[in-house]
């Protein structure tokens, strides 16, 4: 382990907090920064890398990233990154909102995975509800547990998965399910290890009637055998049939609501539409 000496050579505090050393393997400080740093620490009693922030040496984006490698934690840094900021479990993994999103995370592994399934569909009741985001970062925290976490698109009539992702969608789900494509088209993210994603594809005239598709159960059921999470971006439940549709055929679906936006009526009204159908209903609150 590396001492820093201070210039009287009197040993300094080791740069033993593990943020320390992967700064400078990072490159982010010199070891000449690391001994500035070590003494303002010490003298404010503070943890190394807040000095180090204070100091002005780094950011918290060098932070997160430095916390990510220290635990094993896929972090993307947003200059480095064409993924929408709106995916904030990629980018801001220790924040609140994310730490909320882990939570719901646990609730689902007991009240759902833990049950046996393998699937589960995001819907809201409108459109603005905020679905497709919180599936898609729902996605990303499950990808950053180390479960082989797939995203698809079935949004037929909206889809927005490859605007979040920034990927193509020349094909996707609904070119699987006429036989216009294969399960080749999933793609996999590089810098979020665990996580694959299937765009919506073409949109097509008809998209209950694909989702209502046979197909589509054959589909889950070899994806079931490659994944361990798969998370289904639906339409809204009040605006089309779509979501009771992939919620009945997966069992269960989880619906967005938007703090300060979404009704208690139009909730209401979606619960029940869902759980008519014998739907095992969660729902989750996103704060604006």
């Amino acid at each position: 382990m590396n001492i820093i000496e201070s210039e009287n050579n009197t040993p300094m505090k080791t740069v033993s907090s593990s943020i320390g050393h992967l700064l400078l393997d990072m490159g982010k400080i010199t070891e000449k920064d690391a001994e500035r740093i070590l003494k303002f620490q010490k003298e404010k009693s503070m943890r190394f890398g807040e000095a180090a922030m204070a100091l002005g040496f780094v950011s918290i984006e060098d932070i997160n990233q430095a916390l990510s490698y220290q635990f094993d934690y896929p972090y993307i840094s947003p200059d480095k990154s064409s993924f929408n900021a709106s995916l904030i479990s990629a980018f801001d993994p220790f924040s609140k909102q994310v730490e909320s999103l882990r939570s719901l995370r646990t609730q689902l592994i007991l009240r759902w995975f833990e049950r046996g399934f393998k699937t589960i569909a995001v819907s809201s009741a409108r459109e603005a509800d905020g679905a497709s985001l919180l599936a898609s970062n729902l996605a990303i925290v499950f990808s950053q547990l180390g479960e082989r976490t797939l995203l698809i698109d079935a949004n037929l009539r909206a889809p927005s998965q490859h605007k979040l992702f920034k990927l193509n969608n020349h094909h996707g789900l609904s070119d699987i399910l006429v036989g216009r494509a294969s399960t080749d088209v999933v793609v996999r993210i590089p810098s979020l290890l665990n996580l694959s994603i299937l765009t919506a594809g073409a949109t097509p005239p008809n998209p209950q009637e694909l989702l209502n598709k046979e197909a589509l159960d054959e589909l889950l059921k070899v994806f079931g055998e490659h994944y361990d999470v798969i998370i289904m971006d639906t339409s809204p439940i009040l605006q089309s049939s779509d979501a009771q549709i992939v919620a009945k055929k997966v069992g269960g679906v989880l619906i967005s609501t938007q703090q300060n936006q979404t009704t208690i009526s139009d909730t209401q009204q979606a619960y029940e539409a869902c759980r008519s159908l014998g739907i095992d209903v969660q729902i989750a609150l996103n704060a604006s």
